[in-house]
């Protein structure tokens, strides 16, 4: 069988699809230790509280057979639009209405539109990139170009706040933003650091995509107001240059695939209408399930209330597990401060972080190694490979088993060098 070159670019190995296999077969086994892919937990609060919504579908006259029996509108279906554009109108004071929001097929469907909508060939025959302003990045951008490399990324600028952890920062010195950069983009909990960007470092890049005409892409996949999986403090933007991209998928509802972006109209003309030619319509489960909490502010209360405080307690004891197994060797946390990973440095480990996920992988514990977090990023920096991230949303008895290996195995590494 002989492909096309798009087909044969989307079927090729990449870090995103090893991801999504490992996730996949561990859930088919059960046999294996996931550490490695970024489902959510379990919350009772939330699961519950969405049963109730289903529920409440099921009993309310034919609403269950319009839910799967109707199309929506290409943007998706705006009462729930309206419902989001109240939501932060009435919390931040955004302008926004029905007509700047935008329902994809999840997020990774929002930003297969927006990275190819910015970057890659224009009509002049340039090609830009996307300027991902500090690496390490979301694991899910980097192989979405249509027109292959569509990324170009800087090293981050290093802190060492002291007790076995550090912090990336934005290294605006070495930010270089020139008619080749299509648009910026950063997620804000990083995935899959944990790290928060600042209010400073958020602003200075509004500012300066702003001066360079440009749009600021910010990935609020898990941060605030929902899931709220923030554990430090982060003021929410919004302006006409940015782009937000939310999710209700670490809100607990993966399976329903709702991403939602946020942006000027034209933009979100643009996310429509490739709705309508790829999917006709974006699934709507997940709206339905929502709106009625989004509509009353529940959905903030429950991610105040509920899941921040689940995740930010994991985290705090993943990370003391971690660094007690590690105590002795080189090896660093980055500072947990939102999402629900832990991102491990292993400073001049002797094997490759790709290595090290083998080992573990035949003691049945799958981690993401770092190298597939760095897309755009020269060759030749030893930092990619001395990292991986791990999980910690699993139950805290499957958490402290894979990290008791994982040390064994990093442990041993540096013992053979």
């Amino acid at each position: 069988m002989e492909l096309s070159t798009f087909g044969r670019r989307f079927s090729a190995q990449a870090g995103i699809l090893t991801l999504m296999d490992d996730l996949g077969a561990a859930l088919a086994t059960g046999n294996q230790i996931m550490l490695g892919g970024g489902n959510p937990a379990y919350i009772p609060a939330i699961q519950q509280r969405c049963r109730e919504r289903m529920q409440q579908l099921l009993a309310d006259g034919n609403a269950f057979e319009r839910l799967i029996g109707d199309y929506c509108s290409p943007a998706g279906p705006r009462r729930f639009r309206q419902a989001v554009a109240e939501l932060l109108r009435r919390e931040y004071g955004w302008p926004l209405t029905a007509d700047n929001i935008a329902l994809t097929n999840g997020s990774q469907s929002a930003f297969f539109y927006l990275f190819n909508s910015f970057a890659g060939r224009y009509d002049n025959g340039r090609m830009k990139k996307i300027l991902l302003p500090l690496a390490p990045e979301y694991i899910g951008y980097a192989d979405v170009g249509i027109d292959g490399e569509i990324f170009t990324s800087n090293r981050p600028r290093i802190e060492f706040p002291g007790n076995g952890r550090f912090k990336y920062h934005v290294d605006f010195d070495q930010l270089k933003i020139d008619t080749d950069i299509g648009a910026i983009c950063v997620s804000r909990p990083t995935n899959p650091t944990g790290n928060v960007l600042t209010d400073n470092e958020i602003n200075r890049l509004s500012q300066l995509a702003a001066a360079h005409h440009i749009p600021l892409i910010i990935d609020n996949a898990y941060g605030t107001p929902f899931p709220n999986i923030i554990f430090t403090a982060a003021t929410p933007i919004w302006n006409e240059n940015i782009v937000l991209s939310l999710s209700l998928s670490k809100f607990g509802l993966p399976g329903t695939r709702c991403g939602i972006v946020v942006a000027r109209e034209e933009i979100i003309r643009v996310m429509g209408g490739m709705n309508a030619i790829f999917n006709l319509s974006p699934t709507a489960l997940g709206a339905a399930l929502a709106e009625e909490m989004m509509r009353s502010g529940e959905i903030i209360e429950l991610s105040r209330r509920e899941i921040r405080p689940f995740y930010q307690a994991k985290a705090e004891r993943a990370c003391q597990t971690l660094a007690h197994l590690l105590r002795g060797t080189d090896c660093f946390i980055h500072v947990p401060e939102g999402a629900i990973f832990l991102w491990l440095w292993m400073r001049d480990l002797p094997i490759s972080a790709a290595e090290l996920y083998r080992r573990l992988k035949e003691r049945r514990v799958v981690v993401v190694p770092g190298h597939y977090f760095f897309p755009g990023l020269p060759a030749g920096w030893r930092h990619c490979q001395e990292c991986i991230r791990i999980t910690f949303a699993p139950d805290d008895q499957t958490v402290a088993a894979g990290l008791r290996i994982i040390a064994e195995e990093v442990i041993n590494a540096y013992r053979e060098g």
